[in-house]
């Protein structure tokens, strides 16, 4: 039997028949340059690097097709945006030229030698050369976070107040996505991926509205020229799934906060290919050989053997470590080692969890968002933005931490939390905003009813003691007699008053004689009862001190 190329697997994938296996797709982007000991702004700048690292990745892991890059800020870059750089992630963009004085006039398609896109196209003609048995894949910044990028987190207001504005950045950037897709397949590229993040942001009625018409312009140029379509997303989306197929792509590619089952129902219903959904973090990145495999198996076995695409649900973490990805390389080449993991009895311990309860009884309100990593995914540095830019308005009330879930503690934590998606903000511990960037108001009222129902409940908790400290005699009866009258004024208020007129008590207050007579006010305040609070509950407790 002669033996399939990668590059004919996946075009019987996204064809919806059968191969010989299930074939891989690692979306290796920043990844390929730590496997040639590059950071990633050195890897994302070089078509010599990019080209180098690419080739180690295929010799390490086997793909059947691979992206030339996985930079989402390639044509942002070029129209203007702002980008701050990261060792070991792709740039974030920190400047949107729509939001500061230019406008869509000044914009212009780039060409395919503008900035980085040259980089890129370089690139993807040396791997086209080097591995003409591989699906090339050419990673495009999807229409709507291109928008996004270009405009801000802006472009949601202006989706209800300016629809007209919001058309006309959609069409230019469809029209951006047309000419990258060009590049890319004349390049050398397989396939076409539109990447849109950002789309998770959204609800299917404004998916419908904004992205639908434009993306699918994008796939019909794609398939003009003769090549496949896919339209990447990553976060909580599923509620866009249905409009993603009506583009016309043809394949469908998730992450694990979407169910791969659900996927594959409206895939295959309507016969387009899908592809996904490997964990990201909690598995590629942080965990062992063989948790890779059980979790590459589940996958397969849930997908079936029809137009499935295994691979990672997003750009693949720096610091992966190579021996996971092998391991999932295994599963995919040998049916010998799928056999012995399916019957490998799975060891499920119990996950380590914080014991949250008394979580977010601190004096200030307690903003937790939960990211994968708001340098690398664009919908986690906007919602980490949107923290950012309200927290000023309350200072001194409120304080804002990130917990990136590719650190093992992190993940603990948000598994503490119940929380299941990602990018998610938690109030006091309370899950608020899921996979939606909130607008400023709504995130400001949201923090200021938690503010308002903090008060209530320390009311209702704190218990207070007046201390009046001195010798018997004229001063002290004057003192007690002004406290009885501020009472009486005040009503019914929980405040116990006791003298005291031992001096060895009364220094144990830090206060000598001649200081007398003196007032203490004590406010005692009930934070746990017959529970043994974590050390993470007690640090919240003690940063009020």
């Amino acid at each position: 039997m002669i033996s399939m190329t990668g590059r004919e697997r996946i075009q019987l994938a996204f064809a919806g028949k059968n191969s010989d296996r299930v074939p891989w797709v690692p979306f290796v982007g920043c990844h390929a340059g730590a496997l040639i000991a590059q950071s990633a702004e050195s890897f994302l700048k070089s078509a010599d690097l990019i080209e180098q690292g690419v080739a180690k990745a295929v010799e390490l892991y086997r793909p059947d097709g691979i992206p030339v890059v996985f930079d989402l800020q390639i044509e942002a870059e070029v129209l203007g945006c702002g980008l701050v750089w990261s060792d070991e992630n792709p740039p974030a963009v920190v400047d949107h030229p729509l939001a500061n004085g230019r406008t869509l006039a000044d914009l212009s398609v780039p060409a395919a030698d503008a900035g980085r896109i040259a980089v890129a196209m370089q690139a993807a003609r040396r791997i086209r050369a080097n591995h003409p048995d591989i699906a090339l894949y050419g990673l495009i910044t999807g229409p709507f976070t291109l928008a996004l990028h270009l405009l801000g987190t802006e472009i949601f207001m202006k989706m209800f107040d300016d629809t007209a504005y919001v058309h006309e950045l959609l069409g230019f950037c469809s029209r951006v996505c047309q000419a990258m897709s060009g590049y890319y397949i004349e390049a050398g590229c397989d396939i076409v991926a539109l990447v849109d993040p950002m789309t998770s942001q959204i609800g299917a009625e404004q998916f419908g509205e904004f992205v639908l018409p434009y993306a699918r312009d994008t796939v019909t140029h794609i398939h003009d020229r003769g090549a496949l379509s896919s339209f990447f997303v990553c976060g909580h989306a599923q509620q866009n799934i249905p409009l993603m197929i009506q583009t016309g792509c043809g394949n469908i590619s998730i992450d694990e906060n979407i169910p791969l089952d659900y996927v594959r129902q409206e895939c295959r219903t309507h016969n387009i290919s899908f592809g996904g959904n490997l964990q990201l973090t909690s598995v590629l990145l942080l965990g062992k050989p063989i948790d890779a495999q059980k979790n590459a198996l589940a996958c397969i076995d849930v997908a079936g053997d029809n137009g499935f695409i295994l691979a990672p649900g997003c750009d693949l973490p720096y610091a992966t470590p190579v021996q996971n990805l092998q391991a999932v390389a295994e599963i995919v080449h040998d049916q010998y080692q799928r056999d012995v993991v399916r019957e490998m009895v799975t060891e499920t311990p119990d996950e380590d969890r914080l014991d949250m309860l008394e979580y977010g009884q601190a004096d200030k309100v307690v903003v937790d968002i939960i990211t994968l990593d708001s340098e690398a995914c664009a919908p986690c540095q906007y919602m980490v933005d949107a923290v950012k830019r309200v927290a000023p308005e309350f200072e001194g009330i409120v304080i804002w931490h990130e917990h990136k879930i590719k650190y093992r503690e992190s993940i603990v934590f948000m598994t503490s939390l119940m929380v299941r998606n990602v990018p998610t903000i938690c109030i006091d511990g309370e899950i608020v905003f899921v996979s939606r960037i909130p607008p400023r108001d709504e995130l400001i009222a949201a923090i200021q009813k938690r503010i308002n129902e903090k008060f209530r409940l320390r009311i209702q908790r704190k218990k207070a003691a007046l201390y009046l400290l001195g010798e018997k005699g004229e001063k002290m009866e004057q003192l007690r007699r002004n406290v009885n009258q501020a009472m009486q004024e005040l009503g019914s208020v929980a405040v116990t008053v006791e003298e005291i007129h031992d001096p060895e008590r009364i220094n144990d207050f830090g206060i000598v004689a001649g200081q007398t007579p003196a007032v203490v006010l004590t406010n005692f305040s009930v934070k746990s009862l017959r529970r043994l609070p974590e050390v993470v509950v007690i640090k919240e407790w003690i940063k009020d001190l």
